[in-house]
């Protein structure tokens, strides 16, 4: 909802206002609950306001107290934002929603989680609002919210639990008083006395939730109060005598039973749409749902839903009765979760099976085709709240099934991830359980369960599932099997996370041909899996390849091939930049990450994840290039806005992190570079281990930096530790591995040891030729080092060849070499590591 919803005629309202329900025009007494509310909002005595907890009884009124507070209030108050809490997993994308109205990140750019912490953040801090009222509405326990809760503002709770003593101000909300009860009443039916309205209420306990029942029933027939009071009591007597469950108040459920009673003879088919309704969750109800829902099953249901106007009078009815609350304008259809479950007990297990099915096939078949799509987000959005209600995870329906895996998928592009990750772990609990571990929907789950782990940071759990998921599909489904393929693409990921880059690659080249031969040369998938063994390539050095790979996925884009997105089309766009820079082409890969810094920002947004990996490779290409004022401004806005983002601890936060340090050191600023690295690295060991290629390239890095600084025998033995972990785990010809050969040669000069180093320059620069051109910028370095080591052994002549040599090929190659030139005077070129995505 914006802004603006349920506005009324009352006045204007704060300049954040959502998701409030409509105000009650006939709301009753409550004045002394209204007031207390108020004297603890004002109470001077804390520092910090405590959370106001309004519990009771269901079908007390506590919404309805808090929403009459809010509507009353509204003007002292910036912001006002309600909560449906009964459902913890779903809290904090209703926190999220404020996001864009209080200018933080939003949850399609950092996801739920994170988005919710940035609002509460800001609402503590009073930015951009210091007046502002939460109301986290039917929470459960203390637990559930506490941290979703936010200091320095006012929050309220309606609850029916009692056990707020400690997380919150307790209000406890009681019944009516009896001239409260009259009084509802009175206004609620035109032409009753004061007396005949005080029977109804000793009849009903003054319940206001029986009360408003118990006033449209009367409001809509000819019944008369004495007859009225009659059936009350004779339905009383009925369920005393026949035991019903004590868990409801007996007015209530005599009310109730009163209203079904009159509506069954009214419009039967009401009935029918009522029980479902008792399955779906307490929350807002799409009513399209039902429009779409016809043939849902062979029953009485589907009959129903077949006469759209019979549907559109029982709905209209159940409205007119009070058992349901109908929002036209935001067509949806709710029932009270007390009248829900007294529907529910009034049916017998195998009647309650089959109006639950019914409701899953309604959901199914009243969902979104497609999760992907944003533009279908809303509607995801509005059927998330009813999965875990309506039991969907017991329905073996593959239909139904599809559904569910669905909303995992719709909960992961949304960003929801901690909130996929319950679902998927819980539908994964129990369709094994059902199933078996290698049923098709099980391997489906299993896979994007193994998404969502990778998304959350929990790399190790992420590989085991995948795995193990694998290895189930290729015994069950076949190797060539579509969901097959699809997991193998999650392992790709899971095999370079682990740092284990061949065989990585050796994998994501026989995923390439499988995809091209399943799915066809140019579809989504294939494209995918061609920009993953791009990745490979690149990470076992050879640049070539990957740049090939890269070139072709985005031409393919281009063309519009494969239902090309925004997302995968930049996302090749910084592959093929970033490919372009470690080739050695640094104005080339200059030029490519303008663009695709330029489109990300278009497109997506100047903090969208992706947009921030385009401006760090960018950044990392403007420093090669020699402009380093800019390049260090990059690097630092990025970081500071992943760093707020995600934390300190994520991969992108970490990877920009290396690239300001990076950039530090060569903007001469090296404690500076030295600090941000002594941080950093601990970081890499413990979120990749100690062993893996991206922790040992920032360990050489801090290598750099203790020469520079002048530590050279640090540098000397740390780099000899790094070259040795490197070459043993990739191979002494990777670029890692040959970039710390180079390093320690220049750790050997400042150690005054100049034969060593140019004995190690001349075996490096061997080495590398055999992987690279000889017009790589590997190659260019290591000679431009050569010349320096041979001058300070002695060997001058030789010194002055090599580098006559070197301004000679600039000379005949000047274009987009400017920087090479500016480097021949500058003395030794030490080559630094930047991790790149995996």
């Amino acid at each position: 909802m914006g802004p603006d919803d349920n506005k009324d005629s009352l006045g204007g309202a704060p300049e954040v206002w959502g998701r409030v329900p409509a105000r009650n025009r006939i709301f009753t007494g409550r004045e002394a609950l209204l007031q207390q509310i108020q004297r603890s909002v004002r109470d001077v005595a804390a520092v910090v306001p405590l959370p106001q907890a309004l519990h009771g009884l269901g079908g007390v009124g506590k919404t309805q107290l808090a929403t009459e507070y809010a509507w009353r209030h509204r003007m002292d108050y910036d912001l006002v934002w309600w909560i449906t809490a009964d459902q913890p997993v779903l809290v904090p994308a209703a926190l999220a929603a404020l996001a864009p109205r209080l200018g933080v990140p939003q949850a399609e750019t950092v996801g739920i989680e994170e988005s919710a912490e940035a609002v509460r953040e800001a609402l503590q801090r009073g930015e951009p609002y210091s007046r502002w009222l939460l109301v986290f509405d039917n929470a459960d326990q203390p637990e559930s919210i506490r941290d979703y809760i936010p200091a320095n503002g006012h929050v309220l709770i309606t609850s029916r639990n009692t056990r707020w003593e400690t997380a919150a101000v307790p209000i406890t909300v009681d019944t009516f008083e009896r001239a409260e009860s009259v009084e509802y009443l009175m206004k609620r039916l035109r032409g009753i006395g004061r007396e005949e309205a005080d029977q109804i209420a000793e009849a009903l306990g003054d319940l206001p939730l029986a009360l408003e029942q118990a006033g449209a029933l009367l409001a809509l027939t000819a019944m008369s109060i004495p007859e009225y009071l009659q059936q009350l009591e004779q339905n009383t007597r009925e369920l005393l005598a026949s035991s019903k469950s004590t868990d409801y108040p007996l007015s209530m459920t005599a009310a109730w039973r009163l209203s079904v009673g009159q509506l069954q003879a009214r419009c039967p088919e009401a009935i029918d749409i009522l029980r479902c309704c008792a399955f779906f969750g307490p929350e807002p109800i799409p009513r399209d749902l039902f429009r779409k829902g016809r043939g849902v099953a062979p029953d009485k249901l589907s009959e129903v839903l077949t006469r759209p106007i019979v549907v559109t009078k029982a709905i209209g009815e159940l409205n007119r009765f009070a058992l349901a609350k109908v929002d036209s304008e935001n067509r949806t259809i709710q029932v009270h979760r007390l009248i829900q479950a007294l529907l529910r007990d009034d049916l017998t297990d195998d009647e309650q099976a089959a109006v639950r099915h019914d409701v899953h096939l309604l959901l199914a078949n009243g969902a979104p085709t497609d999760p992907e799509k944003s533009e279908t987000w809303r509607h995801w959005g509005d059927l998330v709240a009813h999965l875990r209600p309506s039991q969907v995870a017991e329905c073996q329906d593959s239909k139904v099934r599809n559904f569910a895996i669905n909303i995992v998928r719709f909960l992961y592009r949304r960003g929801h991830y901690q909130t996929a990750r319950e679902v998927a772990e819980e539908l994964l609990r129990t369709w094994t359980e059902t199933s078996g571990p290698t049923h098709i929907d099980v391997l489906q789950m299993r896979r994007h369960l193994g998404n969502v782990l990778w998304q959350v940071g929990e790399f190790e759990k992420s590989y085991e599932l995948n795995h193990d998921t694998l290895t189930m599909a290729q015994e069950t489904l076949g190797p060539e099997a579509e969901e097959t393929l699809l997991v193998i693409n999650n392992y790709g990921a899971n095999l370079r996370a682990r740092g284990e880059f061949a065989e990585a690659k050796k994998l994501d080249t026989t995923s390439r041909e499988l995809h091209e031969k399943v799915f066809g040369p140019t579809s989504a998938v294939t494209l995918r899996a061609i920009n993953n063994l791009a990745l490979d390539h690149a990470l076992v050095s050879d640049y070539e390849g990957a740049r090939a790979l890269h070139e072709e996925a985005y031409i393919e884009y281009g063309s519009g091939a494969g239902e090309a997105t925004v997302w995968g089309e930049l996302n090749t766009r910084i592959g093929l930049s970033r490919v372009v820079r470690l080739c050695g082409d640094f104005s080339d890969a200059y030029d490519a990450g303008v663009e695709a810094y330029d489109y990300g920002r278009s497109e997506l947004g100047a903090q969208h994840p992706l947009t921030l990996k385009a401006a760090k490779d960018l950044s990392i290409a403007m420093r090669l290039m020699g402009d380093v004022e800019e390049a260090l401004k990059l690097a630092e806005s990025t970081h500071t806005i992943l760093k707020s983002l995600f934390g300190v601890r994520h991969p992108d936060t970490m990877a920009a992190a290396v690239n300001l340090a990076n950039a530090f050191r060569q903007a001469g600023e090296l404690s500076r570079a030295f600090a941000l690295t002594t941080k950093t690295v601990p970081r890499y060991t413990e979120v990749y281990g100690r062993e893996h290629p991206y922790t040992l390239g920032c360990r050489g890095n801090l290598a750099l930096l203790y020469r520079l600084l002048g530590r050279p025998d640090e540098a000397r033995a740390t780099n000899e530790e790094v070259r040795e972990a490197l070459a043993g785990r990739l191979g002494a010809d990777h670029d890692y591995a040959l970039s710390c050969s180079f390093n320690l040669a220049g750790d050997l000069a400042a150690l005054d040891e100049p034969e060593a180093a140019r004995d190690l320059d001349r075996a490096t620069l061997d080495a590398a030729r055999h992987r690279f051109r000889s017009e790589h910028f590997m190659i260019f370095a290591g000679n431009l080092n050569l010349t320096l080591d041979l001058r300070a052994a002695g060997e001058i002549d030789e010194a002055d060849r090599l580098l006559a040599q070197l301004r000679e090929v600039l000379e005949e190659n000047p274009s987009g070499n400017d920087h090479r030139v500016a480097l021949l005077n500058s003395g030794r070129v030490d080559l630094d590591f930047d991790p790149p995505p995996l």
